[in-house]
């Protein structure tokens, strides 16, 4: 049975994610404030950075940046993309 949560990052209701999907306070509030279509964006923006940074998701500085990053994504913090970046939908 899927659960609804009204979403911080969306303002809107939506199912809720199954489980908290990262460990801790900031897992459990992503648990409780976050919906899934939400959980999906953020997880393509993070594919974007650690391609585009190249980073190693085992690295712990790699980790905490993630981290950081994903509660200004989700919470409405700057989450700009890198400097540079090309979205491949949108090229001329």
């Amino acid at each position: 049975m899927s659960r609804t949560v009204h979403c911080s990052k969306l303002d809107i209701d939506a199912e809720g994610l199954d489980f908290a999907p990262w460990p801790g306070p900031l897992g459990q509030r992503i648990y409780t404030q976050i919906s899934k279509p939400a959980w999906q964006q953020w997880l393509s923006h993070q594919t974007m950075l650690i391609n585009e940074y190249r980073l190693n998701p085992l690295d712990p500085k790699a980790r905490k940046y993630l981290g950081e990053e994903m509660e200004k994504f989700l919470f409405g913090g700057d989450a700009a993309k890198p400097t540079g970046y090309v979205d491949p939908d949108n090229e001329p």
